[in-house]
């Protein structure tokens, strides 16, 4: 998928309000989320331990294009991120009983890194920690009719950042918070019809609302904290508004020989588009070139 004129001017523009820490200036990465950040790292095989590398996009995901393509002081990045995490499963279900859920991962952080190991002497100085968690939670819980969104996301707010409370108790100073993407735009959710895709696209903003504003309010109330929120609906909106320009075949629904991943980046199946034509490899998560433009947008994001 080619980088145009137009993608990467939009991208830039996602820069709101500089980090505390730049990306030229950290040299650590604590990150947190589920499938669309994991890389199978296992912190508890040990902090060395190889990362398989497996990731949603069949390809790279944003955190190996921000560690790689975009690592401007070789970063050491550590992973926790599991696929299908949700912020904890005492408030929704996630599809596997084994899955490590974002409070989990936060444990396994106090467990293994802190404090500081001598393979990994980070601070709060060089230290960003990345959290992009909320799309199963959103995903899992919009069409509930028992509780009020706005409600059930503010319990979630309190989960979410009584984990960075814990991790700003040992030392996290600054933060970047990835909101959940329009995930209405899925195919997972075009197919249930337009009273779904409203459905979830009023629950994504209701999250995301309630996360800029928990956001302000942690950086108010604890000293030296820098918290950043990247909105990530400007990069997936932008590059599927301008599907037919970036080369795009199909923004709103996905090839059948892809879903399960394909052997390789630029594998075609018999009668389709090379897989790194579409935007979604299954029902719900975008190809490697999305992660691509992704991490573009956060490098420049954390650099401005």
């Amino acid at each position: 998928m080619r980088t145009t004129a137009l993608a990467t001017a939009v991208l830039a523009a996602t820069a709101q309000v500089a980090s505390a820490l730049s990306w030229g200036k950290t040299e650590y990465l604590m990150v947190f989320g589920d499938s669309y950040t994991t890389t199978g790292y296992n912190i508890s095989a040990g902090i060395n331990s190889p990362t398989p590398g497996w990731t949603s996009s069949n390809g790279w995901n944003w955190v190996q294009y921000l560690g790689s393509t975009f690592n401007v002081t070789a970063t050491k990045v550590y992973n926790l991120a599991y696929g299908g995490a949700v912020t904890s499963n005492k408030l929704v279900t996630p599809y596997l009983p084994t899955v490590i859920n974002f409070d989990q991962q936060t444990q396994q952080f106090l467990k293994y890194l802190t404090p500081p190991p001598a393979e990994a002497p980070w601070s709060g100085t060089n230290t960003l920690f990345a959290v992009w968690i909320g799309i199963n939670d959103v995903g899992n819980s919009w069409y509930w009719n028992n509780v009020t969104q706005a409600g059930f996301h503010s319990t979630i707010m309190d989960t979410y950042f009584t984990q960075l409370s814990l991790l700003y108790a040992k030392g996290a100073r600054s933060f970047l918070l990835l909101t959940v993407p329009p995930i209405q735009r899925a195919p997972l959710f075009i197919q249930q019809g337009p009273s779904s895709v409203q459905g979830v696209e009023t629950s994504v903003k209701d999250y995301n609302k309630q996360l800029a504003q928990r956001a302000k309010k942690f950086a108010q109330t604890n000293r030296g904290s820098s918290v950043q929120v990247y909105d990530t609906s400007k990069v997936f909106n932008t590059l599927l508004n301008n599907a037919d320009e970036l080369g795009y075949v199909n923004v709103t629904g996905y090839a059948d020989p892809y879903a399960n991943g394909a052997p390789g980046t630029t594998y075609q199946a018999e009668g389709y588009a090379p897989v790194s034509s579409y935007f979604w490899l299954n029902s719900l998560h975008p190809v490697w070139p999305v992660h691509a433009q992704l991490a573009h947008g956060i490098s420049t994001f954390l650099s401005t």
